[in-house]
C-alpha cells in the first residue's frame, strides 16, 4: 500500500526540471521510487542514537557526467544525497559504492566534525543490470559534506 501511495503521489519521482536536467547529459540510467534505507548509530549535537534506522524513497541516476542519489518526502521535491562529477577524483568522508544490488553511501561523521561520532549510511536498494555497471566511469567514489549534510540525514535541525 506505501508503495502505491508514493506512486500515486509522485513520492520518490524526480521533478521535472531535475529530469530534463539529466536528460541534456545523457542518462545512461535513471530509477525512481527506490527504496532507500538509513541506519545511523552515534552522536550528533542534538541526537544521540544506537542503530537507528529509517526508510525513504528515492532516486538513483547515473548520466555521461555524474552520479545522483536523491531522498523524498514530499511530493515533486527531491533532495540530493549526491551529487558528484564522474572527472572528481578527489578523496572524501562519504564512501560511495555503486554495485549490481544498488548504491551505499558511508560516512564516518567524525571525518565532517570533531562534535560528532558514530557511522551513517544510506542504502538504495535497486537492481542495476551488468550493462549499465560496465558503461560507468567508477563504481567507488568519495565526496566531502558539510555538517549541515549529516544533521539533515540524521532528522535533527540546526540553524548554524
Amino acid at each position: 500500500m506505501a508503495v502505491f501511495l508514493r506512486r500515486l503521489f509522485g513520492i520518490g519521482a524526480l521533478p521535472r526540471a531535475m529530469r530534463e536536467e539529466f536528460e541534456r547529459e545523457g542518462i545512461i540510467y535513471l530509477a525512481e521510487y527506490v527504496a532507500v534505507s538509513r541506519r545511523f548509530s552515534g552522536k550528533v549535537p542534538g541526537l544521540r542514537a544506537s542503530g537507528a534506522f529509517a526508510s525513504y524513497v528515492g532516486s538513483v541516476v547515473f548520466t555521461s557526467q555524474r552520479a545522483v542519489a536523491t531522498l523524498s518526502s514530499f511530493p515533486k521535491v527531491a533532495g540530493r544525497t549526491m551529487d558528484l562529477p564522474w572527472s572528481d577524483h578527489r578523496e572524501g568522508a562519504v564512501r560511495v559504492e555503486i554495485s549490481g544490488s544498488g548504491v551505499t553511501l558511508d560516512l564516518d561523521v567524525a571525518d565532517v566534525d570533531p562534535q560528532f561520532s558514530g557511522h551513517l549510511s544510506l542504502s538504495y536498494k535497486v537492481a542495476i543490470p551488468d550493462d549499465v555497471l560496465s558503461r560507468l566511469p567508477a563504481r567507488q567514489l568519495s565526496f566531502d559534506v558539510p555538517p549541515e549534510y549529516v544533521y539533515r540525514a540524521v532528522g535533527v535541525p540546526h540553524n548554524p
